[in-house]
């Protein structure tokens, strides 16, 4: 266990499931609360798992990432059941392939939205709770290494757009609010096995060979193939760690 985090307080946006849940779960197993915020009707169901399984006080809670005042309300709840967030994890996120030229306006803007706007939003009530406090804290963004690479054969022009901005949103706001010791980092994973790579794949099964033969370890990620590393961006063993956009992809970008 992680001493240096037991009972301080994680917020995880797309915390039901997939990566959001599984850190969630890395970040309890070290003691600390952990609130969850989702779109998704089973966040509270989440939630209540993570606390009967590691002992711990879990929140689960719907909202859209995209509605800024809700996510801001969301926060305000939190602090109010557990005191200030230490920890962010933008986990929320959503993917939309398909040819570029037969995108639609609304395909566009909910990839953003979600992905980008979603992860100002957390970042910013995140922020304020901390320099109200005058708290130091790490928030972690769930980037892509889509942001980087343009990712083949499938085309997905918003998700690798919209992974490349929230890595330098990052960037930008780790310069911000280093003087109050908030430290923004980003990993960007390659291939995992989530249920949104499932669904991608249930609609394209094709795609598996092709990813896994660019990967040279020869295997998709499992989300808990990210969990050491958030566990090190949350500890105060990463304090002077900012602004990094952090690869974790199985050697996929390196050739």
């Amino acid at each position: 266990m992680t001493s240096n985090l037991t009972s301080r307080t994680a917020v995880l946006t797309g915390g039901a499931r997939g990566i959001g849940l599984t850190l969630a779960r890395t970040l309890a197993a070290d003691g600390m609360n952990v609130a969850l915020l989702d779109l998704l009707d089973t966040v509270e169901e989440s939630a209540k798992a993570i606390a009967d399984e590691y002992g711990v006080a879990t929140h689960g809670q719907k909202i859209d990432v995209t509605d800024q005042d809700g996510v801001a309300d969301a926060f305000r709840a939190v602090r109010q059941t557990f005191g200030v967030p230490s920890v962010l994890v933008t986990a929320a996120g959503i993917e939309i392939n398909g040819d570029s030229v037969k995108v639609t306006a609304e395909q566009w803007r909910r990839v953003i939205d979600v992905n980008l706007t979603g992860t100002f939003f957390a970042a910013q009530a995140f922020a304020n709770g901390l320099l109200t406090a005058g708290m130091p804290g790490s928030a972690i963004f769930i980037a892509s290494m889509s942001g980087s690479i343009v990712n083949v054969p499938q085309w997905a022009a918003s998700y690798n757009a919209s992974k490349a901005a929230v890595a330098h949103l990052g960037r930008s706001l780790a310069v911000e609010w280093a003087p109050a010791g908030i430290r923004v980092n980003s990993i960007s994973p390659g291939y995992v096995l989530t249920d949104l790579t499932k669904a991608i794949l249930d609609r394209e099964p094709e795609l598996h060979d092709d990813w896994v033969a660019r990967i040279p370890q020869g295997r998709m990620a499992k989300p808990e193939d990210l969990a050491g590393l958030v566990r090190f961006l949350a500890s105060d063993a990463s304090t002077y760690l900012t602004a990094q956009d952090i690869v974790i992809d199985g050697g996929y970008t390196a050739i």
